[in-house]
């Protein structure tokens, strides 16, 4: 992915660009801070749907000089994937504006910031493929009035997901006791890069149960997805009640559990 390039704007604030960071720039040294506290959606997934803009708020704490003027710089959370965060990672996404920050004491700020992520069909903006969904690390970088760079990487980890959909029928509707029910669903994820969402295959996927009148579903059994994320089981009758089906996630996808389907048996 790519982050758009930094720059000073005119005011002196630092604001974002769609044009590159020249290697020279990326070269001059960064005001002199470190970053600690960082934390992403408040330390939870970040999960993204096919089509619209997914935008997660971060906070984070920057450490300075006494006599670096805070307005000097700007700060910006990062998501990076690779060995390193620079601008030569393979992988880095970024907010469209810096943080806003406010002062502790005079060594200290405590930040927050804004960072959107678009699937890569959804506008010319889009910059989120779905080979991207998985573990990022986190980082932070400040730049200032001369385009100095300062990164810092390896302050924490998330899950960036593509966002899952799960359906549950079953089948027929009343059912004599005794009887066979077929329970049918399917199971499918967010595609980034087409702007659809697409059968999840080979996935486990529980079946549960909640009779009538109870307060809580009971897992009947596993059973996993075909290649094209359809569900497809069979049970005995036994009393009314609901089946749902239940999906745990994965690194790349995340969990769902299914509306409950209600099944009057006589």
């Amino acid at each position: 992915m790519r982050i758009r390039a930094l720059v000073l704007a005119a005011s002196g604030a630092v604001a974002l660009s769609a044009l590159a960071v020249p290697a020279a720039q990326a070269a001059t040294a960064g005001p002199a801070v470190t970053f600690s506290s960082l934390k992403v959606n408040s330390g939870k997934d970040i999960v993204v749907g096919s089509t619209a803009m997914v935008t997660v708020s971060a906070s984070y704490t920057v450490t300075k000089p006494a006599n670096l003027d805070p307005n000097s710089f700007g700060t910006f959370p990062l998501l990076y994937r690779g060995a390193t965060l620079g601008m030569n990672s393979d992988d880095l996404l970024g907010g469209d504006d810096p943080g806003t920050c406010t002062a502790s004491s005079s060594t200290v700020l405590k930040c927050t910031a804004k960072i959107q992520f678009r699937p890569k069909g959804s506008d010319e903006d889009g910059d989120l493929y779905s080979s991207e969904a998985g573990t990022w690390k986190l980082g932070a970088l400040a730049v200032n009035g001369d385009e100095g760079l300062t990164w810092q990487g390896n302050l924490g980890t998330t899950h960036l997901q593509r966002r899952s959909t799960l359906t549950t029928n079953a089948a027929p509707e009343p059912v004599k006791k005794g009887k066979t029910i077929t329970v049918t669903g399917k199971l499918a994820r967010a595609n980034w890069d087409t702007n659809t969402y697409a059968g999840y295959s080979t996935q486990p996927v529980k079946l549960q149960f909640k009779k009538k009148g109870a307060t809580s579903y009971t897992t009947l059994k596993t059973i996993k997805t075909s290649t094209t994320g359809a569900l497809k089981t069979t049970v005995t009758a036994s009393a009314d009640g609901s089946f749902r089906y239940v999906f745990a996630g994965t690194t790349t996808t995340s969990p769902v559990t299914s509306t409950g389907d209600f099944v009057d048996v006589q």
